[in-house]
């Protein structure tokens, strides 16, 4: 219940927290860039993906790791990993070592005992050399990322379904899985620690520990929606976030002490595995409190504005269009001039000549008409020419625009205007003389 009173504003921080995330993504990627130039590898690997060499020691006398990797460097081992192994029946401390190393040994074991012994006595009969292969290889990689995008996929279907088909809550989920995943691989290689199977189950499990969190705000925005009708977005979301920050601290709190007891007294096998787990599981939570909550308002507000503009663009473009045939004739002669249109209009109908008869068309034939310059009358022969013309129905608002009805003045027909206007007593008077309403007008 104490975040509830607290007056923060969740939502105005979400600029800061993505600065935060994109600066250790950026920072890892950067890393990775640089292993990539200068040793070969983006990110180190654990022995399940490259194999190598698995060597349990136990020495006669105390040793420290320190001298153990000097003495492996002078066989070219420089990337081992070494590791004090105690049990209660060993007298002296730091005599029990595990050390793993990408190099393979094979059948070659020799130089390595040699070297092993320059640190100090070896104890051959309670140590042992194991030859590890890649038992994760590439295609086992790649179908691991195939299952996990279906996986994404399926999520975030089911979420925007489970919450009316709200589309930006499914966005909001798959958005924030794919953030927790690049934050864990770049402190992973800003840690420069290896990725191994145990990084695997790190990755699937802060993946759906970062889901639930985040549908538990989800859900509280949308019950917020309801009880809260009327109030600003943004007051909504923020406090959503508020009203179930003090049970997402409480989980996480209880995870990350547990994790932190394991990273300080665990084995070798468990330290890596807890340490992926940390760092996904406090940036699983980070996200979904911080990030993927005000992303929410963030993506409405977008999905708002875009709207408004669609919403402009058609009131625009219908303030636009001609509603009578003057305004259409007003338009088409500011844009184009009357042998522009004409021209248009002939090249059209070559085209459609060319290619094929229109259903609906016609053919006329009208008689040549005689070229510039000649005064005779034509022949005969010549009158009887006749050229095939195929036409297409023409659309009148087109003859309008083209000026297409101009020539029907010219050959001395008259527009014919309808006097709707006649006054009715003038109408019964001229009935009462027996004569006819005049209701045509010539001009």
């Amino acid at each position: 219940m104490f975040f509830r009173r607290l007056n923060w504003n969740v939502v105005g921080w979400f600029k800061t927290v993505s600065l935060i995330s994109y600066a250790i993504i950026f920072a890892g990627l950067v890393m990775m860039g640089y292993n990539w130039v200068t040793k070969g590898y983006p990110l180190k690997l654990g022995l399940s993906f490259t194999g190598g060499t698995d060597v349990t020691v136990k020495y006669q006398a105390p040793t420290s790791a320190s001298a153990i990797r000097d003495a492996l460097a002078g066989i070219g081992v420089t990337d081992a990993q070494i590791n004090t192994v105690g049990k209660a029946s060993d007298p002296v401390a730091n005599e029990r070592y595990t050390i793993s190393t990408q190099v393979d040994f094979g059948n070659r074991t020799d130089r390595l005992w040699s070297a092993l012994a320059k640190a100090a006595p070896v104890d051959r009969g309670q140590s042992q050399i194991e030859t590890v292969g890649p038992s994760l290889s590439r295609e086992y990689l790649f179908r691991a990322l195939e299952a996990l995008v279906i996986a994404i996929g399926i999520q975030f279907v089911y979420i925007a379904f489970r919450f009316g088909w709200n589309i930006i809550f499914g966005q909001v989920v798959v958005i924030a899985l794919v953030r927790d995943a690049f934050m864990m691989i770049g402190i992973y290689a800003l840690a420069q620690k290896r990725a191994d199977d145990a990084f695997l189950a790190a990755v699937l499990t802060v993946i759906g520990y970062s889901v639930m969190d985040t549908i538990v705000i989800l859900d509280r925005i949308r019950e917020n929606l309801k009880v809260m009708a009327g109030e600003p977005y943004d007051k909504i979301v923020n406090t959503s976030i508020l009203q179930t920050m003090t049970r997402s601290v409480n989980t996480l709190a209880t995870v990350v002490i547990t994790l932190v007891a394991l990273l300080a007294f665990g084995g070798a096998s468990l330290q890596n595995f807890a340490f992926a787990l940390l760092v996904g599981i406090c940036s699983g939570g980070y996200h979904s409190i911080f990030y993927s909550a005000p992303l929410v308002y963030v993506l409405r507000e977008r999905e708002l504005r875009r709207t408004a503009k669609l919403r402009e663009r058609q009131r625009t473009t219908a303030l636009e269009r001609p509603r009578t045939v003057a305004e259409a004739r007003a338009q088409a002669a500011s844009t184009l001039s009357r042998e522009e249109i004409l021209a248009a209009r002939k090249e059209r109908r070559a085209r459609e000549k060319a290619s094929s008869t229109r259903p609906g068309g016609h053919t006329r034939y009208k008689r040549k008409r005689p070229a510039a310059g000649e005064t005779a009358a034509p022949s005969l022969a010549e009158q009887d020419e006749y050229e095939e013309e195929e036409t297409a129905p023409l659309d009148p608002l087109d003859a309008q625009n083209a000026g297409l009805h101009e020539h029907e003045l010219e050959l001395g027909h008259e527009e014919i205007h309808l006097n709707l206007d006649v006054d009715g007593e003038a109408a019964e008077h001229g009935a009462a003389e027996g004569e006819a309403p005049a209701t045509v007008k010539h001009d």
